[in-house]
């Protein structure tokens, strides 16, 4: 049986695809800050699967180490799936005037949670292992008024990629899932409509493909790879 640990799970793009994994016998350890709305979650992926949910934050230490251990007393790590983000200040505000704790603190959610937690999970992991780094095109764009979550994103993708030049025996993906109807969206655009995204479940299959195919390690945009899939 197959276990992934995934992050940011009791909503959007990360209770998508633990919904699909758990349908394709995946084994799961998930997270969330919000512990009423992770229990919710994991109530109803128990009917599917195996699901441990732990509250937390990926930016604190102990809460690595028990995901961890978790995913262990399933057998094992098959893949770490990084999706827990922080965007920061709702509206976004120019980088003249971002509070830098404030940035501090997306930078510990962003990237130094996502590092420590493969770190953590490097001796559990499985042959064949898999880290998949959820990022963003406002990583390689120069969007205005997204500097904090943009450059934490532009981190976390220098991060992944170096890892898997470090690694060559994990396949290490960094994913740009692209524009979807999530809160967290939402919360980036106060006032806004955004039905317009299409929702989260149009990524799963792209995700699916680097968690269950052979693509080597790199950067992918998850719904070209949906495109691709539905292309053949």
């Amino acid at each position: 049986m197959k276990v992934a640990i995934v992050t940011g799970a009791s909503r959007g793009l990360g209770l998508a695809l633990a919904r699909e994994l758990a349908d394709r016998g995946w084994d799961l350890v998930i997270d969330a800050r919000g512990e009423d709305v992770l229990g919710e979650a994991a109530a109803e992926l128990a009917g599917r699967t195996t699901v441990l949910a732990i509250p937390g934050d990926v930016s604190d230490a102990h809460h690595r180490r028990d995901l961890v251990e978790a995913a262990r007393r399933l057998g094992g790590v098959d893949a770490v799936v990084n999706n827990a983000s922080l965007l920061g200040p709702s509206p976004q505000p120019a980088l003249a005037d971002y509070p830098i704790d404030e940035l501090r603190r997306v930078y510990e959610v962003n990237v130094f949670g996502p590092l420590a937690l493969v770190q953590e999970s490097l001796s559990a992991l499985r042959p064949g292992g898999r880290v998949v780094n959820i990022t963003s095109d406002a990583a390689v764009e120069a969007y205005e008024g997204w500097g904090g979550y943009g450059s934490s994103k532009t981190a976390l993708e220098q991060v992944t990629a170096v890892l898997a030049a470090e690694r060559p025996d994990l396949r290490v993906y960094r994913v740009d899932p692209g524009d979807l109807r999530t809160q967290m969206h939402q919360e980036a655009f106060p006032g806004e409509d955004i039905s317009d995204r299409p929702p989260p479940e149009v990524a799963v299959p792209g995700l699916l493909k680097l968690l269950e195919g052979d693509l080597p390690s790199g950067r992918y945009r998850a719904q070209d790879l949906v495109t691709a899939v539905a292309a053949r």
